[in-house]
């Protein structure tokens, strides 16, 4: 099969188009290093030419709700009219749990990003995943106050990076759905705790304070509105696990 990933050179597309080729499937990547801009479909007709499925983790570096907005809504359906015009079979998107529920932020673009696929002529499947342990990471390099790293106030349950590229290569090897799927981690975290604990473990002994993020997406957070609902699939490594896998 041969299986296009937007924004394949990302953390997560990085991820897939490696489980893609260990399971014997064929992988075009779909990014402005690659020569693909999804933003204005240069370079995409090339690129989806024989695709059977394509799996979107694309990502843009913004918490501005328009802004965020803008680009899912602009590369999405971009996306879409070129797997039409390549006869794609079936499109499989990556999401986040509790966007629905709380669409602030970045978050408001994610659930433009949903909304666009439900209405496209592309069969499709949406994996809405909870926040990854890799998160932690992420958190510890941004959120400073001059020199001073800190803790957002966040009820989650991470999943880890690699189960959820697994799940994405399995949905890309499958019957589109026209639906969502929830997948998280095996137990909920404490985001304050995920990051002092990364932090520890790579060698930072000082004080890393929590904080509260204003606005309904912080409120969100703290409130557990972003953690999953009953019926969510289940994945196996424990945050504790990652960081010793990671850390050695």
């Amino acid at each position: 099969m041969r299986v296009a990933i937007a924004g394949g050179t990302g953390l997560a597309g990085g991820l897939v188009a490696d489980e893609a080729r260990a399971r014997g499937h064929d992988t075009a990547l779909l990014a402005r290093s690659t020569g693909v801009d999804l933003t204005t479909g240069a370079g995409l007709d090339d690129a989806l030419n024989g695709a059977d499925a394509v799996i979107d983790v694309t990502n843009v570096d913004t918490l501005k709700a328009d802004a965020s907005t803008t680009f899912f809504e602009r590369a999405t359906r971009t996306l879409l009219a070129g797997e039409q015009r390549a006869g794609v079979g079936r499109h499989v998107a990556l999401s986040i749990i509790g966007v629905d529920r709380a669409p602030f932020d970045y978050y408001a673009g994610k659930r433009a990003q949903e909304m666009a696929i439900e209405v496209g002529s592309v069969p499709w499947t949406i994996l809405r995943a909870a926040q990854f342990h890799e998160f932690a990471q992420q958190i510890y390099a941004t959120a400073k106050a001059g020199p001073l790293h800190l803790a957002p106030k966040m009820r989650t349950q991470p999943i880890a990076a690699r189960e959820v590229a697994s799940r994405l290569v399995d949905l890309a090897e499958s019957p589109a759905r026209g639906g969502y799927i929830e997948l998280a981690g095996p137990r909920e975290e404490e985001l304050v705790d995920m990051v002092r604990r990364w932090a520890r473990a790579r060698g930072h002994r000082g004080w890393i304070p929590a904080i509260r993020l204003p606005g309904a997406l912080g409120r969100a957070q703290r409130a557990g509105t972003l953690l999953p609902r009953d019926g969510a699939e289940i994945g196996s490594e424990t945050f504790a696990a990652w960081l010793e896998r990671t850390s050695n």
